[in-house]
């Protein structure tokens, strides 16, 4: 039985149910939704800001680091206050003092290929935010298996790409993009060669977008498209991704995905 919203919720989500693709039910589907946020940084602070906002039931946050005064340029989930603690303990904080509604659900460990696939098990929506490189393809691998959507976003100086992988409705996974795991322990793209901090925002906004239309059913997710960022420019362009009939993870024969790690 499903329980009816509060007065106080009925207030907190009334842009919500104004909107005639959300309204009521919307608001019903969000709070019985959960997803699982891979990162804590640039582009998990936004996408968990605006899942809590918005009322998604079920927050789940993986992510073994501390917080580094360097972080606080872009990770706006974490203050000058939360230098040295666990990113986990800084974000609960954040997200339960936005909207007490939200049940948040700490991982502060770090996603590698053998705890993977327990991680994601058991949540609707798979958001990547992670700047590891090779947790992305560890990412993909467990969620194609497990058959979940995987949001996937990425940034670096003044660039972003965001895109929706998931080969169980028919569209391309992460590996159809980039077939190639890079070398094992590469280092992210915003340590190595920095980014302006407004960009992780901005698509970390769009990759919360992107998990909210998935729970709800509603608009034309980027499934099958990659949105590309040129903030130095503003402006944004499209690239078509098709299914991979050879990819080693959703293709007609898929293999061990061993060379990524």
């Amino acid at each position: 039985m499903t329980m009816p919203l509060s007065d106080e919720e009925m207030r907190r989500y009334a842009r919500h149910l104004i909107l005639p693709e959300i309204g009521l039910a919307g608001q019903h589907k969000l709070r019985a939704g959960s997803v699982l946020c891979v990162g804590a940084g640039g582009l998990g602070s936004p996408v968990a800001l605006y899942l809590a906002a918005a009322g998604i039931g079920r927050l789940g946050i993986v992510d073994a680091d501390v917080v580094d005064c360097s972080n606080l340029q872009r990770q706006i989930l974490h203050g000058t206050g939360d230098l040295g603690r666990a990113k986990t303990d800084s974000a609960a904080n954040a997200l339960r003092r936005l909207n007490p509604h939200v049940d948040v659900v700490l991982h502060a460990v770090r996603l590698t290929r053998d705890n993977a696939p327990h991680l994601l098990e058991g949540w609707d929506v798979v958001v990547g935010a992670t700047d590891n490189l090779d947790a992305r393809y560890w990412i993909n691998e467990a969620a194609v298996r497990l058959g979940k959507p995987n949001v996937y976003g990425a940034i670096g100086r003044f660039d972003g790409q965001a895109s929706v992988f998931a080969p169980h409705r028919r569209g391309p996974c992460y590996r159809c993009l980039y077939p190639e795991p890079s070398a094992p322990g590469h280092e992210s793209e915003a340590a190595s060669n920095g980014v302006l901090g407004v960009v992780p925002g901005i698509v970390g906004c769009i990759q919360a977008t992107e998990a909210l239309k998935w729970i709800l059913g509603i608009g034309s997710s980027l499934l099958g498209r990659l949105l590309v960022l040129n903030a130095l420019e503003m402006r944004f362009r499209e690239v078509q991704i098709r299914r991979d009939p050879a990819c080693p993870v959703c293709g007609k024969r898929p293999a061990s995905d061993e060379t990524a790690g």
